[in-house]
């Protein structure tokens, strides 16, 4: 059903006025209504295919289309926030969710299953599933062309067996956001992309998972050796940012707690080891990070200051050439910007951002923004870049959202129009502050707005419990809460599920 009124949605654009010049060239290739309404009775795969050839632009007395790259947090909230009584939304993206990413970590262990930190983009905005204009389409940008005001798109296809080989279309947009994110950073280091696992994604988390549980089973059959029993139960975290310091604080909580009772014949082999190449947690007051390095220290957690020069199938090696087996190596040391940001024919910001101004606009190309980690200030506008945090994407996001509206009820939605909007006030950020989990019911909470000023820090259960209920608040829906709420009860009770599926 939702195929065919999408083909029907696209046929009936490809038959407007405006239609033949747009669709006359490149790969445009518009479907009949009656042959859109067969290929979706009959299912017909490479007529499906054909139909799905684009989304051609919205005329006069249609709803202006904004077109939104991403699902993370700047274009969750923007798309949350967005009025849809006077837009239609597409996003483009390879996940059909938001992740909850201060939770993530608490997934790889078991102490939070991982539907509890995936929101479905369907109930952020409702509009993508019944909207007859508003649709999410799995896939990627792979270019954007601002003068016709269109972009090309990869349908998203890896992974699975027996599906569809990927194609590629066209949406055009009235408006387009860039809330793309942005990816790991391994600063060239040979072996890490091979080896390592980064924590940014649910199936990252996944992937821990089973990786961790496998190592514990594996090193309890018979046959192993003393020295591989180590390696394999040796977990390596790079990385000591609130993410690498939290999931060695879970990891560590996960050993104390349910290793040692469920595994207790290779209870002694388990060991954590942080590696930073400089202080972590190094945003934070320093009295914080003391007391986070003693509770890690006080859960087995092994610290060391180095940098990693390469990594290997079965170890790594720092610059002071010492190697360091590991059965699990865990990649956490910040974001950078992807390739395909750094691709695209924008001003750009320090790292590679898409350079905006500040009301987040693009300059010099017309009805594009950025939104989130894949956008910085330019130069010009005498601001710093804002750090890669969810607070900031989705403070980001909600201000697009409302410029958005703004320009909506102005009456200039569509492409290149002429309207003079109001854009009203510039985008302000200010830090409400940092907040990280250490494991063992402790965690530390950060008010200060930035590293030199002065302001509240404190540290303990006090601000485990701070740090609990903030998030809790923050999950989107009240669905995900009480996930996350019975979650974070039957783990007290009855300990870790350490079901390896």
């Amino acid at each position: 059903m939702a195929a065919s009124s999408l083909l029907r949605s696209l046929s009936r654009v490809s038959r407007r006025a405006c239609a033949p010049a747009f669709y006359g060239r490149g790969p445009f290739s518009p479907l009949s209504t009656a042959a859109a309404a067969a290929a979706a009775d009959a299912g017909d795969a490479a007529v499906l295919r054909r139909g799905l050839a684009g989304l051609g632009p919205t005329v006069k007395g249609e709803k202006p289309r904004v077109v939104v790259l991403g699902t993370g947090w700047a274009g969750s909230r923007l798309m949350k926030d967005l009025d849809t009584t006077g837009y239609d939304v597409v996003c483009v993206s390879p996940r059909n969710h938001m992740v909850f990413t201060p939770l993530l970590a608490s997934t790889c262990v078991g102490t939070l299953e991982f539907r509890s930190v995936a929101e479905p983009l369907a109930r952020i905005q409702p509009a993508v599933s019944r909207s007859p204009g508003s649709y999410f389409l799995l896939a990627r940008c792979t270019a954007v062309d601002p003068d016709a005001h269109t972009i090309d798109c990869e349908t998203v296809t890896e992974g699975e067996k027996d599906t569809l080989k990927p194609w590629k279309f066209k949406v055009s947009y009235d408006k387009l956001v860039f809330g793309c994110g942005a990816e790991a950073s391994t600063f060239g280091i040979r072996g890490v992309t091979e080896h390592a696992t980064f924590l940014r994604e649910v199936h990252d988390a996944q992937e821990i998972r089973r990786k961790l549980l496998l190592n514990l089973m594996l090193s309890d059959v018979p046959g192993i050796s003393e020295g591989e029993k180590r390696r394999l139960l040796h977990c390596v975290v790079v990385g000591g940012g609130p993410t690498g310091v939290e999931f060695s604080g879970e990891l560590s909580d996960f050993i104390i707690r349910d290793v040692k009772e469920r595994y207790s014949h290779v209870k002694d082999y388990v060991h954590v080891t942080l590696i930073e190449a400089n202080e972590i947690l190094s945003s934070f007051d320093v009295r914080l990070r003391q007391y986070a390095i003693n509770q890690l220290v006080k859960s087995g957690v092994r610290l060391v200051r180095g940098i990693v020069k390469d990594v290997q199938p079965d170890k790594l090696i720092l610059d002071n050439g010492e190697e360091v087996p590991y059965g699990l190596l865990v990649w956490s040391t910040g974001v950078g910007a992807s390739s395909f940001v750094k691709s695209l024919p924008f001003p750009k910001s320090h790292g590679g951002r898409i350079g905006v101004d500040e009301w987040l606009r693009v300059p010099s190309v017309p009805d594009v923004f950025a939104v989130g980690d894949c956008c910085g200030f330019l130069e010009s506008t005498g601001k710093e870049v804002l750090p890669a945090l969810a607070q900031v994407a989705e403070r980001q996001g909600l201000y697009l959202a409302r410029l958005l509206n703004r320009v909506m009820k102005s009456g200039g939605g569509h492409a290149n129009s002429q309207v003079e909007v109001d854009l009203g006030p510039k985008f302000v950020y200010k830090h409400l502050g940092s907040m990280a989990t250490v494991g063992r019911y402790k965690a530390l909470v950060d008010l200060r707005q930035s590293k030199d000023s002065k302001g509240i820090s404190i540290a303990g259960f006090a601000s485990w419990f701070i740090w609990r209920s903030a998030y809790l608040t923050r999950v989107v829906s009240w669905r995900n809460r009480l996930y996350v709420a019975i979650n974070w009860l039957t783990t007290m009770i009855f300990g870790r599920d350490i079901s390896r599926i």
